[in-house]
């Protein structure tokens, strides 16, 4: 077995969501989620067959988010991963419940802006996921400043009343 690190590459504030599924009927499944979550929802997907012409499938309605969830996807090489890359705006915390709720998807290893690496184990049989890095470790523990900021800042977003 070989490990590998596989960064994912893009702009510093592109959202994603990068998860586990078991079925080409995915792209599919994942694209009507999205539309169905947030009308207008700009978005590229793309998911790594593990079985019969192992293509890199995709959808979406967003040329360059298209394109970086198939770049990216190609990167990992994993069997039966997806990316889905959001468009400017638009956020997974509006779309990760209708995601979740396709019966293909198995695990979501995470959603995030942050610089991210897939932890890739390489084996006989193919490439599968470890696991993520997602983003940088704690320098602190927050206090009572930070706790009000976060606080303030949630409200201040819609996310809390």
């Amino acid at each position: 077995m070989e490990l590998a690190v596989v960064p994912i590459v893009k702009p510093d504030a592109s959202n994603f969501i990068f998860g586990q599924s078991h079925f080409i009927k995915t792209v599919e499944d994942l694209h009507e989620a999205l539309v169905s979550a947030v009308p207008g929802i700009r978005f590229g997907l793309a998911f790594c067959e593990a079985s019969g012409k192992r293509l890199v499938r995709w959808s979406g309605t967003d040329e360059a988010a298209i394109a970086l969830a198939r770049d990216n996807a190609s990167a990992s090489g994993a069997g039966h991963t997806f990316l889905i890359f959001l468009g400017e705006g638009f956020f997974p915390v509006n779309v990760l419940g209708a995601v979740r709720a396709v019966p293909e998807v198995c695990r979501i290893f995470c959603a995030t802006a942050n610089p991210t690496q897939v932890i890739v184990a390489q084996t006989e049989l193919g490439r599968g996921v470890l696991g993520v890095v997602d983003g940088a470790s704690p320098v602190g523990v927050e206090t009572d400043i930070d706790i009000a900021w976060r606080k303030d800042l949630l409200r201040k977003i819609g996310y809390k009343l």
